[in-house]
C-alpha cells in the first residue's frame, strides 16, 4: 500500500519540488501551508492542498488522521523579529498535535550545526525544532542540509545576485568559512527515498555534495559557469554590519531571511554524508554542474502561472532579474459579496480611471512620452476583462472570475511588474488582496529604495494608515512603488449596520 504523505510547508521553494516529485512518483499528498493557491494551479495528479496556519492549528489533528509519514520544511526566518519564538512556537503545536495523532514517522529539514556556543539564531532555531519534535511519540529523521544549490534556495540566489549586480564583490571574512553544498536534485532524492527507509527511533541524517568548498571557492566558480568575471575582495568587518537596507538592494531575498541566514555563515559547516551515502546510493553533481543546471532552470522563472506563461512577460525577462519579486500590497476584510467585488475590480480603467491619483498617472504617462514611448489608451467596452485585453498600457495575463485578476504593466520600467486582485471567501466574509510585484535587476531596486521616505508616500498617504488594516502593509514601501505599478484603496465604512467596501468613486455594497 502506498503511504500517504502530509508536507508542512509546502508553498515553500523545497516544498514546491518536493510534492512535485512526490506526485510524479504516485504518492498521495497533502499539500498544507498558509498560502496554497500557487500549488492549487498546478492541478498535480493526488496532490490536495489545504491551507494550514501552524499557529493556529484547529486543521492539523484532520490531516495527520489521514497520513502515514509528515515532511517537516517549516521555518521562520521570513517573519522577521523574534523568529527562534515562532519556531518554537509552532513546533510545539505540532508536537502536541502528534501526541494525539500519532503517524508512522515524520522527516525534518533541518540545517547542518555549528558548535552550541557559535550558533546563529538560524542554526539554533532549526535545533530547538528539532528537539521539540522529537519530544513526539513519532521517530524522527533529522535530515540536516548546508547551502542548496537550486532555484529559490536563499543562499543560492544571494550568490547569484551579488554576482549579477555588483562590478566588484567585498562580503565579509565569513567568505572564507567552508561547507559542503548539495545540489537541489540529490536533496530531493533523498527527501524522497527516506520514505522507503522508515526509522523505528530517532536519527540523525547529514546530506552533502561532493566537494568542501569555501564560499569565496564558490563565487569564483559561479562567476566562471556564468560567465560573469567580478573582483572579489574579503573585506574584514562582521556580518553583524549587513544592513537590511544593504541587502534589499543588493539581492531579491527577504532581507530577514537573508540577514538570517549570512550570520549562519561564518563557521565551517561541513557535512558528514558516509550514513547517508550508504543507506541511499546516487550520483552526486558537482557544483558546477549543479549551478549551470540552476540557471538554465531560471530562464523559465517568468514562464509560469504567476505570469500566466504570457509570451510578453517571457520576452521581457531578463537573467539579472531576481527570483524573488519585490512586492507591496494591502488586504482588506469586507461583507461585500464577491461578486460585488469583482465588478468593481473590472472597472479598472474605465470613467473612474484607477480611483485614485489620476493626475499622477497621467504625469506617469507623460514620462513615457518623453522617451519617445507612445502608450496605449482605453479599455474594452464591456463590464468583465479577458485575458489578452489592454487596459492603457497594462495588459490582462490571469483572470479568474471571481478570485484573480492580473495586470502586466507596459510603461518603461527597470522591471518587470504585475498588479493583482485576489479574493478569497471567508464564509460570512470576504477578503481582497491588492498586491503589487516587480522582478528588477538590483539598480532598479535601489531606485525604489531611494525613494522610501515619506516624500514618495504621497500617493498612498490618503489610505496607508486609515484604509489598511494595522499590520497587513508597509505603507512606505507602497509608496515608493509610486509611478512603476499602481496601487488601489479600499475603504471601510460603517453605514447603518452594512459594511461597504469603497473604491473611493465606487462603491459596492
Amino acid at each position: 500500500m502506498s503511504q500517504r504523505i502530509l508536507v508542512l510547508g509546502a508553498s515553500g521553494y523545497i516544498g514546491q519540488h518536493l510534492v512535485q516529485a512526490l506526485s510524479e512518483q504516485g504518492y498521495p499528498v497533502l499539500a498544507a501551508a498558509r498560502h496554497v493557491d500557487r500549488l492549487q494551479k498546478l492541478n498535480l495528479p493526488g496532490v490536495s492542498c489545504h491551507p494550514l496556519d501552524l499557529n493556529q492549528p484547529q486543521g492539523l489533528s484532520a490531516l495527520l488522521a489521514q497520513v502515514d509519514t509528515i515532511y517537516y520544511l517549516v521555518h521562520g526566518m521570513g517573519e522577521g523579529g523574534d523568529f527562534i519564538a515562532h519556531e518554537r512556537r509552532v513546533a510545539v503545536n505540532v508536537r502536541d498535535a502528534l501526541r494525539v495523532t500519532p503517524v508512522r514517522q515524520l522527516i525534518f529539514l533541518s540545517s547542518l550545526q555549528a558548535p552550541e556556543a557559535e550558533q546563529s539564531d538560524h542554526l539554533r532555531a532549526r535545533q530547538i525544532t528539532a528537539d521539540i519534535l522529537r519530544e513526539s511519540a513519532v521517530p524522527v529523521t533529522e535530515l540536516r542540509a548546508g547551502i542548496i544549490i537550486g532555484a529559490g534556495s536563499a543562499a543560492f540566489e544571494v550568490m547569484r545576485d551579488m554576482v549579477y549586480n555588483l562590478p566588484i564583490l567585498t562580503p565579509p571574512r565569513w567568505v572564507r568559512s567552508r561547507t559542503t553544498p548539495v545540489a537541489l536534485e540529490n536533496l530531493l532524492y533523498y527527501l524522497v527515498q527516506l520514505l522507503h527507509h522508515p526509522a523505528s527511533a530517532h536519527r540523525v541524517l547529514e546530506a552533502a555534495g561532493p566537494e568542501i568548498l569555501s564560499y569565496q571557492q564558490q563565487f569564483t566558480r559561479f562567476m566562471a559557469v556564468s560567465g560573469k568575471h567580478r573582483l572579489l575582495i574579503p573585506i574584514p568587518f562582521p556580518t553583524r554590519w549587513i544592513s537590511v537596507w544593504f541587502l534589499n538592494v543588493i539581492t531579491s531575498v527577504p532581507p530577514t531571511i537573508a540577514r538570517a541566514l549570512i550570520q549562519g555563515l561564518k563557521h565551517d559547516l561541513i557535512a558528514d554524508d558516509r550514513t547517508l551515502r550508504a543507506l541511499i546510493p546516487q550520483t552526486l553533481l558537482s557544483f558546477d554542474e549543479a549551478v549551470r543546471r540552476t540557471l538554465k532552470e531560471e530562464e523559465q522563472l517568468a514562464n509560469s502561472s504567476d505570469w500566466g506563461y504570457d509570451a510578453q512577460a517571457f520576452a521581457r525577462w531578463r537573467p539579472e532579474y531576481g527570483y524573488y519579486p519585490k512586492q507591496a500590497g494591502c488586504t482588506v476584510s469586507t461583507h461585500a459579496s464577491a461578486a460585488a467585488l469583482w465588478q468593481v475590480v473590472n472597472q479598472i480603467g474605465g470613467k473612474e480611471g484607477y480611483f485614485f491619483g489620476n493626475i499622477l498617472w497621467r504625469i506617469r504617462g507623460a514620462m513615457d512620452l518623453l522617451v519617445g514611448h507612445r502608450l496605449a489608451k482605453g479599455r474594452p467596452d464591456r463590464a468583465n476583462l479577458r485575458t489578452g485585453d489592454t487596459v492603457d498600457s497594462w495588459k490582462v495575463i490571469i483572470v479568474e472570475p471571481q478570485k484573480q485578476l492580473t495586470l502586466l504593466f507596459g510603461m518603461k520600467a527597470p522591471g518587470l511588474g504585475r498588479l493583482s486582485f485576489t479574493l478569497s471567501d471567508k464564509g460570512d466574509r470576504r477578503e481582497l488582496d491588492v498586491r503589487a510585484l516587480v522582478a528588477s535587476s538590483r539598480h532598479a531596486r535601489a531606485v525604489l529604495l531611494a525613494a522610501d521616505d515619506p516624500g514618495a508616500s504621497v500617493y498612498l498617504s490618503r489610505y496607508g494608515a486609515t484604509h489598511c488594516p494595522a499590520g497587513r502593509t508597509n505603507h512606505r514601501q507602497i509608496g515608493s512603488m509610486c509611478g512603476i505599478l499602481s496601487s488601489f484603496s479600499l475603504h471601510h465604512e460603517e453605514n447603518h449596520g452594512k459594511m461597504r467596501t469603497k473604491f473611493f468613486s465606487g462603491t459596492v455594497g
